[in-house]
């Protein structure tokens, strides 16, 4: 069976994760609860983020019965086809939960390639503001758009002008470890934001309202499509292992990225790179 094209599954991610904004959208004007929590007592989980992957797995599913799915919140589907979905229900939650308007829907698709699973189409949209970010693998590489525009990084500054996003985790000790690694890193840049949302923050770089970003601690759910919509507008990331042992990602646009690595390393960030694009 031929893998389908990533404008397909683009397509497809787009239509399922409109869905979901709308569902999310509806149920944040009848108040939040929290459902649970993960890995510590501030690591919250509504029963909206477990409402709109559920939505979110069944579009899915109906559409391309044969295919996988990874979810934050759920089981993982097996499949056939050689297509895995991998699905953030809200990228953002503690912002859902306090109505900040910086939370989304991220859905990506990986293919089976030769090299191992590809991300080749994602979306990433806006719950709170509904802009939405888009990419697919195209002949020529990654092709990201805001709103279906094309978009591109901000031209290449200084360090001492660098705009850096950031998020931290949800474990006290770790925590510690990332404020050393900051104080480092914030007298050399221009400023730290910390707006609460991985998908969203890559989609900053990518538009260049943010010029690099560096997380401890993500996962494939949080970055899968975003990262795919920040090369795609001329960005690169690289996924590394970060000083606590857990996964960390660096993104900043190409001509800039060897520059924000080195200083992120210095820093004491990071282990050793694992992956990179």
């Amino acid at each position: 069976m031929s893998a389908p094209a990533p404008q397909e599954l683009r397509d497809l991610a787009v239509a399922v994760a409109r869905s979901a904004a709308a569902l999310v959208r509806e149920q944040r004007r009848g108040g939040v609860e929290v459902a649970d929590t993960k890995s510590s007592a501030v690591d919250v989980v509504t029963e909206t983020d477990r409402a709109s992957e559920e939505l979110v797995r069944r579009l899915l599913l109906e559409a391309r019965p044969d295919d996988a799915v990874l979810g934050e919140e759920g089981d993982d589907v097996v499949g056939t086809s050689g297509v895995r979905w991998v699905v953030d229900p809200i990228d953002g939650t503690v912002n859902f939960l306090y109505g900040l308007p910086q939370y989304a829907v991220s859905v990506a698709a990986e293919v089976d390639g030769p090299q191992g699973p590809e991300v080749v189409a994602g979306v990433v949209l806006n719950v709170a503001t509904g802009v939405e970010y888009a990419a697919h693998v195209g002949p020529q590489g990654p092709v990201a758009t805001r709103d279906g525009r094309p978009i591109g990084v901000r031209r290449v500054v200084p360090l001492s002008q660098t705009l850096v996003a950031t998020g931290f985790s949800y474990d006290s000790e770790v925590r510690e470890r990332q404020a050393r690694s900051l104080t480092h890193l914030l007298p050399r840049v221009r400023d730290i934001r910390r707006l609460g949302s991985c998908a969203l923050d890559l989609c900053g770089v990518a538009e260049g309202s943010l010029d690099a970003y560096v997380e401890e601690g993500v996962h494939l759910w949080d970055h899968a499509a975003g990262a795919l919509v920040a090369r795609g507008a001329g960005a690169r990331t690289e996924l590394m292992t970060g000083a606590s042992g857990r996964d960390l990602l660096l993104c900043a646009p190409a001509g800039s990225f060897e520059e924000f690595r080195a200083l992120v390393l210095e820093a004491g960030y990071a282990g050793y790179p694992t992956s990179g694009e």
